[in-house]
């Protein structure tokens, strides 16, 4: 049994991905703490699921779905994805994984049953938390097994080490980095000027690089 803050259906905002509609499933907790998180995690706000529960929810919204396992952090909950992701490959659905990107081992348990793996790196500078680059690099080599892309949101903090460092991992999963300018509510935190010059950084040290904002936040969705 696990805590479940919200099962509902929208439109994913970030990514590759956006514009697509899946179901979202929103766990509780979270490993990490970052600085710029607006996850709202009150414990009296959640339910308990069991597995059977809720894969039952989600095949009531309908059949062949795509289902975000998003948070908080999913991987936390490891024992339980052990159990329900079996459930949700049986039921037909294509599961996306939206992780931090620091739990390389519990990925590992789960990875044959993922379809998409959507991967933070986290930055210092916006985070307020230090990077592990060997962990970030054993986490995107387990994943790369599957479909995987990662996700860096970028303050005016943002350090060329940062960028040289985050470069060096994602080359070494050859996936796709999506880089996304932080945002305070529905406006940008990062000034035009500051957006591009970091962009053509990453662009020049490595050219599967994509400039994606928070589309759900300009289209007035969850």
């Amino acid at each position: 049994m696990t805590k479940i803050r919200e099962i509902f259906t929208s439109i994913q905002g970030e990514g590759p991905y956006v514009g697509q509609k899946q179901v979202f499933v929103r766990f509780c907790g979270c490993n990490l703490h970052c600085s710029y998180c607006d996850t709202d995690f009150v414990p009296e706000k959640s339910k308990d699921y069991t597995p059977e529960q809720l894969i039952k929810e989600i095949n009531s919204l309908g059949e062949n779905l795509t289902v975000s396992l998003t948070g908080g952090e999913p991987l936390v909950s490891i024992e339980f994805l052990y159990d329900f992701l079996p459930l949700l490959k049986k039921s037909g659905h294509k599961v996306y994984l939206e992780t931090n990107g620091t739990l390389p081992d519990n990925l590992e348990k789960i990875i044959d049953l993922v379809d998409v793996v959507s991967a933070d790196i986290k930055l210092e500078s916006s985070t307020g938390m230090l990077m592990d680059i060997e962990i970030c690099r054993r986490f995107f080599e387990i994943g790369k097994r599957k479909e995987i892309f990662a996700k860096i949101v970028f303050n005016e903090g943002i350090t060329d080490k940062e960028i040289n460092d985050a470069v060096d991992i994602v080359k070494s999963a050859g996936c796709l980095l999506i880089l996304q300018p932080e945002m305070k509510g529905n406006e940008f935190a990062v000034s035009t000027k500051k957006r591009d010059d970091v962009f053509e950084k990453f662009y020049k040290l490595y050219k599967n690089t994509r400039l994606i904002p928070q589309v759900h936040k300009f289209l007035g969705v969850i």
